[in-house]
């Protein structure tokens, strides 16, 4: 039986389980997908050497640039993001190790194709606000150079070339119509959470992406449909990115 995964800390909900768990029984896939919480990157090669079937691993929070250090190869699209969520597991006799890994980002892929149907509206959005600066974050940033929008990353701490949450002053918002939550701030548990952004200042010209799923509507979301904007939520964007990751897995010379 083929394994695949997903690896992060902490493992609190996992799509990714509940939806290839889902795919193997309704297309009579001999496979399973299993959860390898980790609290430290370098467990890693451990699991892969102790898990003789492993073919794949999704990576998440907070292990997708981390991860890198640990590959032997790394995907253009992933190369250009600075992160991976997707490995690639093969095992060929005769190699100096007994295994090889590369680095995929699906992330971009399933974000691109969701977040693109909405934005050929009324509304034409030039610039975007990504709250946080993680991995998925980059991910994020990627396409959104890619489709031509100026984007301007949004975090708790002060750094370089991003802003912080005092920083969001009327006319910033006012500029920048798309907001994209790239942290997971609002997931279950914590469902009365939401990032600090003055929601008052949002409008129905603004379209506010998260990237949480679980709850299906965050309370980032819920401000924003209060106020008249158009909201979507990371459900999508996880089915493709899953779709894309077992293509990875499953097509040899990737």
């Amino acid at each position: 039986m083929d394994t695949y995964g997903l690896t992060g800390f902490p493992l609190k909900h996992s799509f990714s389980a509940k939806f290839f768990t889902e795919k193997f029984r309704r297309e009579g896939i001999d496979a399973e997908y299993l959860n390898f919480e980790i609290e430290n990157m370098e467990d890693l090669p451990h699991i892969i050497l102790h898990n003789r079937q492993l073919k794949g691993l999704n990576v998440t929070i907070p292990y997708k640039e981390r991860v890198l250090a640990l590959l032997d190869g790394i995907s253009p699209e992933a190369a250009k993001t600075g992160a991976v969520n997707v490995i690639k597991v093969e095992r060929r006799p005769g190699d100096t190790r007994p295994y090889r890994l590369t680095g995929y980002n699906t992330d971009y892929t399933g974000f691109r194709q969701s977040l693109t149907p909405l934005l050929h509206g009324e509304v034409t959005h030039r610039k975007a606000l990504i709250l946080g600066s993680g991995g998925a974050s980059k991910a994020v940033a990627r396409a959104l150079t890619d489709l031509r929008i100026e984007w301007q990353c949004v975090s708790r701490t002060p750094g370089r070339g991003r802003l912080t949450y005092s920083d969001l002053f009327p006319a910033v918002v006012a500029e920048h119509t798309l907001i994209i939550n790239a942290s997971p701030v609002g997931t279950f548990p914590e469902t009365d959470c939401c990032p600090a952004i003055p929601y008052e200042q949002l409008t129905p010209r603004h379209l506010l992406y998260d990237l949480v799923y679980n709850p299906e509507e965050t309370l980032f979301l819920q401000k924003g449909k209060a106020q008249g904007t158009t909201v979507k939520n990371g459900g999508e964007m996880l089915v493709l990115q899953a779709q894309a990751a077992w293509e990875i897995w499953n097509t040899p010379g990737r």
